[in-house]
């Protein structure tokens, strides 16, 4: 009896070649579009608005394979937008697209195909399952192409999760994928790949928070190092752990935010050399491989990051990551995900 996969189906090509390649490989093939925004929209470039739903039903009908859309609205509003607001209002600096992945792509997805009697959830990520004959655990393999590895995104996905999930693209890079789309005579062969925050138009996160939640950000104090007050800032909300540009302020050489403390909702503002360090404090972890400290990896600290080198222990309750080069601008909320050679170890959240 063939074994049935649920396919979530974005309308982009990666997710189409996904459908397609499991068919090929005699899969019974189901595709899934999940709604997820509280206003239909059809945003260049979501991949989830109208015209995502119906790129990825034509992208069915091509291949023949059933098409259903879901209805995953207030998942994803608890899951993602909410953590979304809340992050930037505590001063930190969101991944929605890790929290998307995990608690709506896959655990919400995933509930629902094993409804409808399938036996795994496939996605167009690039990545590959694999499973570790020695710890008879799941892990993530980093992309063929680490041009559009996607892993770091990934990290925090449940053995469970894992166990029940097929990544076809892993092997195959994103020209590949195109060609084999365009092979095959599918219109979304070209289709631009979908903005990594589908949900904030224009990426104007401040903007998004204010109207969705109808409290204007606070004003507060850029300050210095010693506490010295240099400015106003108009609400922490608008700035992230680096930046530069935007500041609505000068001083006649470049500054960068160093700190934001949401509690007393200040900004410090430093030079670039205060963005270096080779300590990050990090929370919530997941492993995908069984663990014992030290560990000795390599570490991202953001998506475009190239792994590190990095000795992680634990320190009252937190994973201490102490790198032997000193890393730029580590983000409060953002992932730090840990590699050995091409094998996702786990991740956690900055601190």
């Amino acid at each position: 009896m063939r074994k049935k996969v649920v396919v979530g189906m974005s309308g982009g090509v990666d997710s189409s070649v996904c459908a397609y390649l499991l068919k090929k490989e005699g899969y019974e093939v189901i595709g899934m579009t999940m709604q997820i925004w509280e206003k239909d929209t059809s945003a260049e470039g979501s991949c989830c608005g109208l015209s995502a739903v119906e790129d990825a039903r034509r992208v069915c009908d091509k291949l023949e394979i059933p098409h259903y859309v879901i209805n995953f609205r207030q998942d994803f509003k608890e899951k993602v937008i909410d953590y979304f607001i809340d992050e930037y209002k505590q001063g930190r600096t969101p991944n929605p697209c890790i929290a998307c992945n995990r608690y709506v792509k896959w655990e919400s997805m995933l509930k629902k195909a094993l409804l409808i009697g399938a036996d795994y959830i496939a996605t167009g990520h690039y990545a590959t399952v694999v499973k570790n004959k020695d710890t008879n655990r799941y892990q993530l393999k980093r992309s063929k192409s680490l041009k559009k590895d996607q892993t770091y995104a990934l990290y925090n996905l449940t053995q469970n999760q894992l166990e029940k999930t097929l990544m076809p693209l892993g092997e195959y890079s994103k020209d590949e994928i195109r060609e084999i789309a365009a092979n095959i005579g599918l219109l979304v062969a070209n289709k631009p790949d979908s903005q990594e925050i589908c949900f904030v138009p224009d990426d104007n996160y401040s903007k998004y928070i204010s109207e969705t939640t109808g409290v204007e950000s606070k004003r507060g104090n850029f300050i210095n190092s010693e506490g010295k007050v240099l400015g106003q800032h108009k609400g922490i909300i608008n700035y992230t752990i680096g930046q530069r540009k935007g500041l609505g302020i000068t001083f006649g050489k470049p500054v960068f935010v160093t700190k934001i403390d949401a509690k007393n909702n200040t900004i410090t503002l430093g030079d670039n050399v205060d963005l270096f360090t080779n300590i990050i404090y990090a929370d919530n972890p997941n492993f995908m491989d069984t663990i014992r400290f030290p560990l000795e990896v390599s570490a991202k600290i953001r998506y475009s990051h190239e792994p590190a080198k990095c000795r992680v222990v634990e320190e009252e309750g937190m994973l201490k990551c102490q790198f032997e080069e000193a890393q730029r601008a580590p983000t409060p909320g953002q992932a730090i995900v840990f590699y050995s050679d091409d094998l996702v170890v786990g991740g956690a959240t900055i601190l």
